[in-house]
């Protein structure tokens, strides 16, 4: 994992790469919660037996939201912020889905920060480029731009 010592260190890292997240495994039962909390029960997500019947590789596939949902989570594996007090999510920007996720799959985030801008409150605004990387796929399961508050 990259550790940035001071959020005022965050600009020496634009552009370059951070360490991936660790591979997470994306579970039917992860999926069916995801759609219990959510409510959304769309077959494609948690009805494996159709899935296997009507679904390319006959698989159920992730929410898409699912998978951002994520990004809290596999952000934190990929750098290490020291001597901040606080970081908050400001939105995302230009988020694609671009492949789906089966059951049974595992993904992983490569984020790469864009910009850094100190803001006048003393705080930085981060523009991450965010990959979700799906395990054997060519291609990946989302790209998006991320923002982020940063406070020291």
């Amino acid at each position: 994992m990259v550790v940035i010592k001071h959020p005022s260190e965050i600009g020496n890292f634009i552009e370059k790469p951070l360490t991936p997240s660790e591979w997470y495994h994306v579970t039917q039962e992860k999926i069916n919660n995801f759609a219990e909390a959510t409510s959304d029960h769309q077959w494609i997500h948690v009805d494996e037996e159709r899935a296997k019947k009507e679904m390319p590789d006959g698989k159920t596939i992730a929410h898409g939201y699912f998978m951002v949902s994520l990004l809290p989570k596999l952000a934190a594996q990929n750098a290490q912020i020291q001597n901040s007090s606080k970081t908050l999510n400001y939105g995302s920007d230009k988020v694609r889905f671009i492949n789906t996720v089966k059951a049974g799959s595992h993904v992983r985030l490569n984020r790469t920060i864009i910009s850094c801008k100190e803001m006048k409150n003393g705080g930085y605004r981060v523009v991450n480029k965010c990959e979700l990387e799906i395990k054997n796929e060519s291609k990946p399961a989302f790209i998006a731009e991320t923002i982020s508050l940063v406070f020291s």
